[in-house]
């Protein structure tokens, strides 16, 4: 017959145990993911940025991402929903970052810049022949 201690100490650890086991799963079960922004339109266009460089990598790699348009890393571009370009992404999946994004947020490769400029640093408040702007 087991003695008191022993009993409890079987139950403490058995309980130990259970507890561990119920955090390890809380801990890795999978939490829903926030729902993206609410647009009023749906995604037409992927938003294809350029993560890793495709140095060292086959002709074909590289001559996709050439008919993607992406030239450089962190390169960002813009392409319609097409199963064409489905099927470039595809290849170079492990490459790319993408987005699904609404024709709303589609950008011109000069409106990205513009968008990264610094502003001037001063304002034009009047000129020195008392013209203003």
């Amino acid at each position: 017959m087991a003695s008191p201690i022993t009993t409890a100490l079987r139950q403490s650890r058995f309980l130990n145990i259970a507890s561990t086991s119920q955090a390890r799963h809380l801990a890795t079960a999978s939490t829903p993911t926030p729902p993206p922004p609410s647009s009023t339109q749906p995604p037409t266009h992927y938003r294809i940025t350029l993560k890793r460089s495709a140095i060292g990598l086959g002709h074909a790699k590289q001559g996709t991402l050439v008919a993607l348009g992406l030239h450089r890393r962190f390169q960002t571009v813009f392409h319609p929903h097409r199963p064409d370009i489905a099927g470039k992404i595809l290849r170079v999946k492990e490459l790319v970052e993408v987005q699904n994004v609404p024709e709303e947020a589609v950008r011109t490769k000069e409106e990205m810049t513009r968008e990264r400029r610094a502003t001037r640093g001063f304002k034009v408040i009047g000129r020195r022949m008392g013209v203003y702007p």
